[in-house]
């Protein structure tokens, strides 16, 4: 779509709209923000259109459209699918060798579950190897709950940093402000380091790493954004 507006503007109901039209979701829906900084930022996204609309520069419109047509249609059915991550979380799966590789899991992975741990009272089953191993009832449950306790826009956010880490706990870890964007980054990206420092690092990988790391930071200023 080509840009036809002049003004971007945010109502008393934190709708941006362009000119005197209020900016539809893909679904049709109102884009309302649930906040001030959030609605003021995908605001300017629609500022910073200079011919035609280009959604991959525009992420924070894209979560906010997710979040209103996907999630809260269904929020109890996107929290299920978000919260099965936690049966194959990326933390509980460790190499059996080299040791060195074994210790930087253990630095980096441990204390994410060691705050998993007391913040939930669970307990994990930690996997040597990739066969799939089952995490406790009990440990899934409340894991379940924590993130169906989330709201449709920070369920939309936590949707991609699950899918590019690998872990619901660092994503709700992220959430609850116990780790920073850069250490869970570095947590996820713990195992492909490696293989990059013993076989170099891939043209087409690399790519698709800065793109999985675009992706990230956006979901991640989204949830600051709330």
């Amino acid at each position: 779509m080509k840009r036809f507006w002049k003004e971007v503007s945010v109502d008393t109901d934190r709708v941006v709209r362009l000119d005197d039209r209020p900016v539809r979701t893909p679904g049709r829906a109102p884009l309302a923000l649930p906040g001030a900084a959030l609605a003021a930022a995908i605001a300017d996204e629609w500022r910073g259109v200079a011919e035609a609309i280009d959604p991959r520069a525009m992420p924070l419109t894209g979560l906010a459209n997710a979040a209103i047509d996907r999630v809260g249609a269904d929020h109890d059915g996107f929290a299920q699918g978000l919260a099965r991550y936690a049966e194959s979380d990326l933390l509980c799966y460790r190499a059996d060798g080299p040791q060195e590789l074994v210790a930087r899991q253990a630095a980096a992975w441990d204390p994410l579950l060691d705050w998993a741990r007391t913040r939930y009272d669970v307990h994990f089953e930690l996997v040597t190897g990739v066969m799939h191993r089952a995490q406790p009832t009990a440990t899934l449950a409340r894991l379940s709950d924590a993130v169906a306790s989330r709201d449709a826009f920070r369920l939309a956010a936590m949707s991609p940093v699950v899918t590019i880490t690998g872990t619901l706990i660092g994503a709700l870890a992220l959430v609850e402000g116990a780790v920073d964007a850069g250490t869970l980054w570095s947590a996820a990206m713990v195992d492909e380091d490696w293989q990059a420092e013993r076989w170099g690092e891939d043209d087409l990988a690399t790519q698709a790493r800065a793109a999985r790391r675009r992706d990230y930071d956006a979901a991640v200023r989204f949830l600051r954004l709330l």
